[in-house]
C-alpha cells in the first residue's frame, strides 16, 4: 500500500528556502571576516609550484574538489582531482614532490584522506588544507590551513553538508580568482581553455578560419562585361564580387544591393563594365583579423559581405554574414 501523499505547505517551503540562502550567505561572509595571511601563503605556495595542484576530498567535499580543480585548470593553474580512496591503492604515484596538494574535508578527519597524509608528508609534498577542523589531523599535516568552518548547516537536522560545502566552494573560487589575477590571466587565455564556448569562438576564430578562398572567391577585372560580372556572382553565391587589378589588388566591389539600386534607377546595364558599376575602395579585413572584428565591421557599416586581403593588400578571400553565423561567431 502506498503511503498517503505529503501535503505541500507552499509558505513553509519558501521560508525554508529563504532560510537556506541566509545560512549559506552567512557562511560565505564568515569566510571573508576570518580571511588572513594564510590565504596569501596558500596563493604563494601554488604560484611557486612547478607541478600541478592536486585536489583531494571525500564524499561531498570530493564533489566540491572536482569543481575547484576544474576552475583552477580553466583559469591558468594546472590542476587535477585525485580520489583519496584510489590514492591509497596506487593513484598516489600520480603525485610528485613538484606538486601541491589541496585537501578538502569539513571535519579534517576523513579516514580515506588521513591515512595518506603521512605518506604525502614523507614525500615532501606541500599541502594546503581547506577544513573546518582547526585541530584536525588534516590541519596538523598541512603547511597552510584555510578555515572553512561554519556555525550551522542549512540542513534543518544540521547534518547534511550544505553551508559547509558552499564555504569550501567559495574558498576554492577565491583561490582561483586570486591566482588568475596575479598571473595576469586574460580573456584570450580563458578562451584557449574554452575553445568550444562562445568566448572561445569569438577570441580564437580568425577570418582565415571561416573565409571563402581560392576559386570560391568571386572576382573580375575592371573591363569585365556586366553580363560576365553577373555570371561570376551567380556561380560563386556570395552575393557580391570583387573587382581587382592584374596583381589582385582590390579596386572595388559590386553587390546584390548595388544591382537592386541600379535597377531601381532605371540604369541601362547592357553596355556597362564592372568598373562602371562597382563601389570603389570597399571595406576590407585582413585574413589574420579576428572573425568577430569582421562581424563588427559588417554591422557598423550595414553590409553583408566583406573582402579579405593579405598583408600586401591583395585579395585572398571573402565572407558574408552567413559564413559567420555558420561558424557561430554571430
Amino acid at each position: 500500500m502506498n503511503p498517503d501523499p505529503v501535503k505541500l505547505n507552499a509558505e513553509q517551503v519558501l521560508d525554508l528556502a529563504r532560510k537556506t540562502f541566509e545560512i549559506e550567505a552567512a557562511a560565505v561572509l564568515g569566510l571573508a571576516k576570518r580571511l588572513g595571511g594564510e590565504f596569501a601563503q596558500a596563493v604563494g605556495l601554488i604560484l611557486a609550484c612547478r607541478g600541478r595542484v592536486v585536489v583531494m576530498g571525500m564524499g561531498k567535499s570530493g564533489h566540491i574538489g572536482r569543481k575547484i580543480a576544474a576552475t583552477l585548470a580553466s583559469t591558468g593553474t594546472p590542476a587535477m582531482f585525485v580520489h583519496p580512496a584510489e590514492a591509497s591503492h596506487g593513484d598516489l604515484g600520480m603525485i610528485t614532490a613538484q606538486d601541491v596538494v589541496l585537501a578538502i574535508s569539513n571535519s579534517g578527519e576523513s579516514e580515506e584522506l588521513t591515512v595518506i597524509l603521512p605518506v604525502l608528508s614523507r614525500q615532501g609534498v606541500p599541502m594546503i588544507a581547506i577544513t573546518g577542523g582547526a585541530q584536525s589531523a588534516l590541519a596538523r599535516h598541512a603547511r597552510v590551513t584555510l578555515d572553512s568552518s561554519v556555525a550551522l548547516e542549512a540542513c534543518p537536522l544540521n547534518l547534511a553538508p550544505t553551508a559547509s560545502t558552499t564555504a569550501q566552494l567559495a574558498m576554492g573560487d577565491a583561490l582561483a580568482v586570486a591566482l588568475l589575477d596575479v598571473r595576469g590571466f586574460r580573456e584570450e587565455d580563458f578562451a584557449r581553455s574554452h575553445p568550444g564556448g562562445a568566448l572561445g569562438r569569438k577570441l580564437l576564430t580568425h577570418v582565415s578560419d571561416v573565409m571563402r578562398s581560392g576559386d570560391a572567391v568571386p572576382q573580375v577585372r575592371l573591363d569585365t562585361s556586366f553580363s560576365d560580372l553577373m555570371r561570376e556572382m551567380s556561380a560563386k553565391g556570395l552575393g557580391a564580387s570583387a573587382v581587382v587589378d592584374g596583381e589582385r589588388r582590390v579596386l572595388g566591389i559590386f553587390t546584390d544591393g548595388d544591382l537592386r539600386r541600379l535597377v531601381e534607377k532605371g540604369t541601362d546595364l547592357r553596355s556597362s563594365k564592372a568598373g562602371d558599376v562597382m563601389h570603389a575602395n570597399p571595406r576590407t579585413v585582413r585574413a589574420d583579423s579576428l572573425a568577430v572584428e569582421a562581424a563588427a565591421l559588417m554591422e557598423q557599416h550595414r553590409i553583408t559581405s566583406v573582402l579579405v586581403v593579405d598583408e600586401a593588400g591583395a585579395l585572398c578571400g571573402a565572407l558574408n554574414s552567413n559564413d559567420l553565423m555558420r561558424a557561430k561567431v554571430i
